[in-house]
């Protein structure tokens, strides 16, 4: 279902953002949901932890870490305290 989100901004700023949305080939109101998802995927904390992750994997691969390693590392953790 798609709900109206109702955004008060000054004629100066709503006439530039829509001759800039037409320059893209868009609207005003494509411009403006696309520019929300893309906040919204980069705020996403899920998003940014998985990211997150990925690129501690991504170097851990690339210094020849394996699941064992990590293993290891946690259970040394765990117990020297």
């Amino acid at each position: 279902m798609t709900r109206q989100m109702v955004v008060r901004v000054d004629d100066e700023t709503r006439e530039k953002f829509q001759r800039v949305s037409r320059m893209e080939g868009k609207t005003a109101s494509e411009k403006i949901r696309e520019l929300m998802e893309n906040y919204i995927r980069k705020a996403d904390l899920s998003r940014v932890v998985d990211d997150i992750w990925e690129r501690i994997g991504a170097k851990a691969r690339e210094k020849g870490v394996g699941i064992k390693d990590v293993d290891r590392i946690i259970h040394e953790t765990r117990t020297s305290k």
